[in-house]
C-alpha cells in the first residue's frame, strides 16, 4: 500500500510472494483440468466464433443453463455472417429467457462490425477483440487465449474467488483494485509459463474458471481435498476458505410496482390460431431497452382502473378473468407486479393503439416464430392453464 499526503492508496500489483506462489500452478492445474473439464459443447472446438458466442452467453448465467441456447442458436445461426444478416428480432427470439438481452444486441452489432469493416474475419490481436461492442477484459481475455494462444488472463468472478483464497486475502475481491492486481499476476505468470513445453494458455485460464466452477465453490462445501492448489493455499491452511473472498455490500434493489395487463381477442372463429395478444414495444434506453413486452404501466391499478387503462388504449374488454401477482428481480431492480388477463371483444374498427401504448396484436404463430418476450413477462403466460394460453404458446 502506498501513502500519498496521507491518502489511502492500493497498490497496482500483488507482493512478490504472492507472485511467487502464483507462478508454481500452470503445471499442476493444466494437468487437473485435462483430466477433470466438463465436457461442455463450446468446449470441442476452438472457433472464435463459438468462443466468442459462448462467452457471451456465459456471462451473469450457469453453464448448465447456456447449453441448449448455445446449440439452437447455433442451428439457426451458425456462423458470423449469418449472425450479422439476422434481423434483431430474431436474434433475439433465440436468446429469449436468457436474459441480459444487451448482450444479444451487443453481439448482433459487433458481427456486423466484423463483416462490414473486417471482412467478415474475426479479429486475432488482443486490442481488435477488446474493442468489439460488449467485449470487455475479461471475455477478450478468455477469447484471446483459447482461440489464439495469446498470454492474457480472463479474470471472472470464480477466478477472482480461487485467487484470494489461494492468497488468503482480505482485498475486496469485487473491486477494481484487486481485479487489477489479480490480471496483472496472472497475465505475468502467463507469459513466464509459455516459454515451457505444453503450456497452453487457453486451457489455463480455462483450468482457473473450472476449479472455481466445480471445486472452489462460492457457498456449501469446498472440495479442497480434490482441488490442484493442495497444501500451497493459504486459505485453506489458515482455515478461512469458507469466509473469503471478501465482497462489498450489496446495493438494495429498487422496488417498482407495476400492472401488467395480458390482453387477448378473438381474430375470427373461436379456435386457437384466431386467439390474438397484444404486444407492445420499450424505448431504446433503459431496461430491456427495444425488447417486446406485454402492455403495462407503473403502479398497481384496481380492476376498474384497470379496465379503464385497456379501453384507453383502444381494447375492448369483455371480460377480466385472471388476476396474478408476481416478482421479477433484476440485477438492481425489483419489480413487483399485478397482471390482469382481459378478454377483449371483436371489434375491426378498434384502433390498434391509443395514445401511451401502440399495441400489436399477434398469432400463436407470429409469437412463436418473431416476438422475443423477456422472462419477467412471460412468466404470466406460461403459469395460465393449457387452454388460457394456447393462443400464444
Amino acid at each position: 500500500m502506498g501513502d500519498i499526503n496521507g491518502c489511502f492508496i492500493p497498490k497496482d500489483d500483488l507482493g512478490e510472494e504472492d507472485r511467487a506462489l502464483l507462478a508454481r500452478f500452470p503445471g499442476p492445474f493444466l494437468s487437473w483440468f485435462r483430466e477433470n473439464a466438463r465436457d461442455l459443447p463450446w468446449r470441442r472446438d476452438r472457433t472464435p466464433y463459438h468462443v466468442w458466442l459462448s462467452e457471451i452467453m456465459l456471462q451473469q448465467t450457469r453453464a448448465e443453463a447456456v447449453k441448449g441456447y448455445y446449440l439452437r442458436f447455433l442451428q439457426a445461426l451458425p456462423d458470423i455472417r449469418a449472425l450479422a444478416a439476422a434481423p434483431e428480432e430474431l436474434v433475439l427470439k433465440l436468446w429469449e429467457g436468457l436474459g441480459y438481452y444487451r448482450r444479444a444486441q451487443n453481439l448482433h452489432k459487433a458481427a456486423k462490425l466484423i463483416v462490414d469493416e473486417l471482412g467478415g474475419v474475426f479479429p486475432s490481436a488482443y486490442e481488435g477483440i477488446r474493442d468489439l461492442p460488449g467485449v470487455g477484459a475479461y471475455t477478450a481475455g478468455a477469447i484471446a487465449s483459447i482461440c489464439f494462444g495469446l498470454p492474457k488472463p480472463a479474470v471472472d468472478g470464480n477466478v477472482l474467488r480461487v485467487t484470494a483464497r489461494i492468497l488468503d486475502s482480505d482485498a475486496v475481491a469485487d473491486g477494481p483494485a484487486f481485479r487489477r492486481q489479480v490480471s496483472g499476476a496472472w497475465e505475468a505468470v502467463m507469459r513466464d509459463a509459455a516459454a515451457y513445453a505444453g503450456f497452453e494458455a487457453g486451457d489455463f485460464n480455462q483450468s482457473l474458471m473450472e476449479i472455481g466452477a466445480t471445486l472452489c465453490l462460492p457457498k456449501g462445501v469446498l472440495r479442497c481435498g480434490q482441488c490442484p492448489a493442495g497444501a500451497s493455499c493459504r486459505g485453506r491452511l489458515s482455515g478461512r476458505a469458507e469466509l473469503l473472498p471478501v465482497r462489498k455490500g450489496k446495493r438494495a434493489r429498487r422496488v417498482e410496482e407495476r400492472t401488467v395487463f395480458i390482453l387477448l381477442k378473438s381474430a375470427g372463429i373461436s379456435q386457437p390460431e384466431d386467439i390474438r395478444l397484444a404486444l407492445c414495444r420499450r424505448g431504446d434506453e433503459g431496461l430491456l431497452a427495444g425488447m417486446w413486452e406485454l402492455p403495462n404501466v407503473e403502479g398497481w391499478l384496481e380492476p376498474n382502473e384497470a379496465i379503464a387503462r385497456a379501453v384507453a388504449w383502444g381494447a375492448v374488454p369483455a371480460a377480466l378473468e385472471q388476476v396474478r401477482e408476481r416478482v421479477h428481480l433484476f440485477t438492481h431492480v425489483e419489480w413487483r407486479m399485478r397482471g390482469y388477463m382481459i378478454r377483449c371483444a371483436r371489434d375491426e374498427g378498434a384502433p390498434e393503439g391509443k395514445p401511451g401504448k401502440d399495441l400489436v396484436w399477434i398469432s400463436r404463430d407470429e409469437y412463436r416464430a418473431a416476438y422475443p418476450l423477456p422472462t419477467a413477462f412471460r412468466q404470466f403466460l406460461s403459469e395460465m392453464s393449457a387452454s388460457e394460453t394456447s393462443a400464444v404458446l
